[in-house]
C-alpha cells in the first residue's frame, strides 16, 4: 500500500492560507454562510471562516480516507 507523502505535521497551530475559488464557489459560501445563521439565529460569519470546519467535515466522513488514515498509523 503507498504512503501519502506527507508525515505528521509538528504543530496543530492555526496556518494561514492563501486559496484561489471559483465566484460561484465564493457565492455558494456566502450562501451557506446566511442560511447557517437563519437556523441558528445568529449572525452570518465570513464566507472564509466555513472553509476550514467544512474541509474537516468532509474528511472525516471520507471513508476511504479514514480506512487509509487508519492503517497508516498501525
Amino acid at each position: 500500500m503507498t504512503k501519502l507523502k506527507l508525515g505528521p505535521l509538528a504543530d496543530d497551530r492555526p496556518v494561514k492560507m492563501t486559496v484561489e475559488l471559483p465566484a460561484t464557489v465564493h457565492r455558494d459560501l456566502a450562501a451557506y454562510a446566511a442560511a447557517l445563521a437563519a437556523e441558528t439565529g445568529g449572525e452570518a460569519i465570513p464566507p472564509e471562516k466555513l472553509v476550514s470546519p467544512m474541509l474537516a467535515k468532509f474528511m472525516a466522513s471520507d471513508r476511504g480516507f479514514s480506512r487509509r488514515r487508519s492503517t497508516a498509523k498501525d
